[in-house]
């Protein structure tokens, strides 16, 4: 039987989903939401390039621009929802345990989540 070897030559790794029954506070807050993407960075051992945020009507977008790729936020508090992506190209990093962290400070009752490998492979 032929097993297939490869080598991965570019990691990547995306995570992303939707927060249902958030603190409605949290997610209005841009300086609390700007700090839980600058944690959640660390937690995720990524190198953050920088922050941008957002106030839009009741919500807020937060964009972590970090040398493995982003971290953002999307937030709708009048429904308590919120959308969060991390995606990293770095193997040395760790986009779950980021996500995970942003899950708790938001507080979110109800996560819907999915994990996407963005890797490119040969096989060798």
């Amino acid at each position: 039987m032929y097993v297939a070897r490869v080598r991965t030559i570019v990691y990547g790794k995306h995570v992303a989903g939707n927060l249902y029954e958030c603190n409605d506070k949290r997610l209005s807050d841009v300086g609390y939401l700007v700090e839980v993407v600058r944690t959640a960075a660390k937690v995720g051992n990524m190198a953050l390039l920088d922050i941008k945020s957002w106030k839009i009507g009741e919500g807020v977008s937060v964009v972590g621009i970090v040398l493995e790729s982003h971290i953002t936020i999307h937030t709708w508090p009048e429904h308590r929802f919120a959308t969060v992506d991390v995606y990293s190209c770095g193997a040395h990093t760790q986009p779950e345990k980021a996500f995970e962290y942003i899950v708790k400070a938001l507080e979110a009752g109800k996560v819907e989540v999915k994990v996407f490998n963005r890797n490119y492979e040969v096989e060798v």
